[in-house]
């Protein structure tokens, strides 16, 4: 129980799950996981949300982008020299690629193989409504298998290992899918897939990508005095302190 509450209990490879590092020029996903609401601040500086005026359509998947995202680094093969198939072809592999666990790595001979293309930016650019209805639903995101953990406290310690153990799976070539929330009042309640770290005496300034921002990479920082993650402010988060656990990891992850 100590190890769970802490977000200690993981399940990995000693070896790399991928022979190199993330990209997020090439392994994110061109679309954007759109926002219902619309965050801004008050005539007396008080942060306000109302309802977006435009109709988004593709909502409340962030959970599902970021994880679709490591699902396709660790377990799919872009082979642009390869000819362009059907949508039929294209969704049969989608599916193939999104019914392995995150948690899982395959070996590069074992990958499903998507021809035509040489990455997954420029493949969701071409496919964007294709991945959009194969990759998951919203339900997927609301019932992500460790949104348990986020009812529980948050220790300093605990948030301490859980940033060493992020650093790790970066280093493995492994990028570490997180929960960002604060708990119980829910002013954040996101997913973000860190893929680069920069570590520096006092802090960790981890590079993300942001499925509701794929335009350009995020930043999540953690300062090791205080134990403590930050999160930039941005069009949805006034920014501050905010809890960080890893997600997709492990059965019950």
């Amino acid at each position: 129980m100590a190890l769970l509450l802490s977000a200690c209990a993981t399940k990995r490879s000693a070896l790399p799950a991928n022979a190199r590092p993330f990209q997020f020029e090439t392994d994110t996903f061109a679309y954007a996981n759109e926002l219902v609401w619309e965050y801004y601040y008050d005539e007396n500086g008080r942060w306000r949300h109302r309802k977006n005026l435009e109709e988004p359509d593709y909502t409340h998947h962030c959970f599902v982008v970021a994880r679709s995202a490591r699902q396709f680094f660790q377990h799919a093969r872009f082979d642009p020299l390869q000819p362009k198939t059907d949508d039929d072809s294209y969704r049969r592999l989608i599916r193939e690629v999104i019914s392995r666990d995150p948690a899982d790595d395959t070996a590069d001979q074992d990958r499903v193989v998507i021809p035509g293309y040489p990455d997954l930016r420029s493949f969701s650019e071409a496919k964007e409504e294709l991945l959009k209805a194969t990759c998951g639903g919203i339900w997927q995101s609301y019932f992500q298998r460790g949104h348990w953990r986020m009812i529980f406290p948050f220790s300093r310690d605990g948030q301490e290992a859980e940033a060493r153990a992020l650093v790790t799976a970066i280093e493995s070539n492994r990028p570490p899918i997180v929960h960002v929330v604060t708990f119980p009042k829910i002013l954040i309640n996101h997913s973000l897939l860190l893929y680069a770290v920069d570590q520096e005496d006092d802090t960790l300034t981890f590079a993300a990508y942001d499925p509701n921002q794929p335009e350009s990479p995020a930043v999540l920082r953690y300062d090791r005095t205080l134990k403590q993650f930050t999160f930039p402010a941005n069009d949805y988060w006034k920014g501050g302190r905010l809890n960080v656990y890893e997600i997709y990891r492990s059965w019950n992850y």
